[in-house]
């Protein structure tokens, strides 16, 4: 009796450690809850901050490329306009040189830039031509009269004129007479021009336009002297631009102070067109269109919808095949187009503001591109979180490494992708560079939509949304495979074991 009263208490004894331990446990379970929340909370914090940031950042973009039509420029190919190569030759059938096409290609662009055209493009393609693009102009003929000329301006006394056939057209009134070359001898050229501006003429009963030129100190004193000696005889001075005779005024009185008014009944177009080539003064080379082409706005408004609507379209595609293989893990794709589509209208739109983008076809292929980029990085580091899970690791420690080697991967990738936009930007021409801008610029934002969205979003998820469901965030198999394998893991480990002890 004794025995068993002493092994009644001493199991009562038991049962009362074991309430006490468990009591005593609790506590220390709660506490263990209370500091696991806090090592999570500065974590979940900055990944809201830094979500919260990006918002911010998002509302920028937007308002600034809202309406795109408006805020994006667009370039000739989408817009409209001319594209025309020039072929540069010298007269004594020489090439030219690298220093003399560098100098026509800057005064091309001068005498583009005086025509008024918005988001022109002056560049040199190979050793001898020169590209010019102007969007909104319709007139490929027009444009090359302008920026082509050679821009050789001299003046002649008609006196000096050695071409008889010539002076009887000009004595005649004929308009654009050719001289022929070594008959005649210029007193002055277009270098002694300081500026010129255009006018109406004095006589505006025919609304005709002059150009009034202004001479620097040498080229005052030249014109005094010979509109002294003509002025008498009321002699005729003939404007010669490249060979060709515009007009021939005569002489009323002597031009003393280098202010000279030259007339020949021009338009307000031709009088435009004449300054421009004063202006920016004289071609080393002569200029010869050897291609045009004209773009109309229709078309290019027509390429510029279909471009958009194929982008949709695969972005269509791209969600709905990662809504059916991720589930509710293709919410975290989704938002990272959206974030990255804000981000790149966003950037293009500054740039055009910037006067140093406008949108062209080739460079909406690389919209295009980088939009699936922006894509596969997302599956990468979903299909790494989901690796993760299988692997045996708990939710958030399969967010922090899948985020973490998804992105070092898309990272290689998009290292190799950016070398190759920044190399077709900086050595192509013409519409290619286009094409390697946004495809470079596409990386940048990629690389921005991931570090603030996609690692910072699914490791926000992690801490306790996705444990939550994980049938709707596509992660149930995973964790059940993780499961398998644990079983089989430990299956093993004790057939190991027990091999062991009836081996010993």
């Amino acid at each position: 009796m004794a025995r068993d009263k002493s092994s009644s208490t001493s199991k009562t004894g038991v049962d009362r450690w074991n309430a006490t331990e468990k009591a005593s446990s609790r506590p220390s379970r709660q506490q263990s809850r209370k500091g696991s929340t806090r090592s999570r909370n500065p974590q979940a914090k900055r990944y809201q901050f830094t979500l919260l940031a990006l918002v911010v950042l998002l509302v920028v973009c937007a308002i600034g490329f809202m309406p795109p039509a408006e805020r994006i420029t667009q370039g000739l190919d989408i817009r409209g306009g001319v594209s025309v190569i020039l072929s540069a030759s010298k007269t004594d059938g020489s090439a030219p040189s690298a220093e003399e096409m560098e100098t026509a290609t800057a005064i091309v662009q001068n005498r583009v830039n005086a025509l008024g055209a918005a988001e022109t493009s002056v560049q040199q393609q190979g050793t001898n031509s020169i590209l010019v693009q102007i969007p909104g102009a319709t007139d490929a003929d027009a444009a090359v009269k302008t920026i082509g000329q050679t821009g050789h301006l001299e003046f002649v006394r008609l006196d000096a004129i050695g071409d008889a056939d010539a002076l009887a057209k000009i004595n005649a009134g004929t308009e654009n007479v050719k001289l022929k070359e070594g008959t005649y001898t210029a007193f002055m050229d277009g270098s002694s021009i300081k500026s010129s501006a255009v006018a109406q003429a004095s006589n505006t009963a025919t609304g005709a336009y002059a150009v009034n030129v202004s001479l620097d100190s040498e080229g005052t004193k030249e014109f005094a002297e010979v509109t002294a000696e003509l002025a008498p005889t009321h002699g005729q001075i003939a404007i010669v631009l490249d060979g060709v005779v515009n007009s021939a005024p005569a002489v009323q009185n002597v031009i003393k102070d280098g202010n000279v008014s030259i007339t020949g009944n021009f338009t307000l177009d031709d009088a435009k067109a004449l300054k421009t080539v004063l202006d920016s003064g004289s071609l080393p080379v002569t200029l010869s269109y050897s291609e045009s082409r004209v773009v109309g706005p229709t078309l290019g408004q027509d390429s510029l919808r279909e471009g958009v609507f194929a982008i949709g379209i695969g972005a269509i595609i791209v969600v709905a095949y990662l809504f059916f293989f991720y589930q509710g893990l293709g919410l975290l794709t989704l938002g990272s187009l959206a974030v990255f589509g804000i981000l790149y209208l966003g950037l293009l739109s500054l740039l055009s503001r910037m006067g140093a983008f406008a949108l062209t076809l080739p460079g909406l292929a690389g919209v295009v591109l980088t939009t699936g980029s922006a894509a596969d990085s997302s599956i990468l580091v979903l299909e790494r979180f989901r690796e993760e899970i299988r692997m045996g690791r708990s939710v958030r420690a399969a967010a922090i490494g899948g985020t973490k080697e998804g992105i070092s991967t898309s990272l290689d990738a998009d290292a190799v992708q950016l070398v190759t936009a920044l190399a077709l930007f900086f050595m192509a021409i013409g519409p290619v560079k286009g094409f390697g801008l946004t495809t470079a610029l596409g990386i940048l934002c990629d690389l921005v939509t991931m570090f603030l969205f996609k690692a910072p979003a699914l490791r926000l998820l992690s801490l306790g949304t996705i444990q939550k469901n994980p049938r709707f965030w596509g992660i149930a198999n995973d964790l059940a495979e993780a499961e398998e394998l644990k079983e089989a893991r430990t299956a093993t480990a004790a057939r190991d074991q027990k091999g062991g002890v009836a081996h010993a």
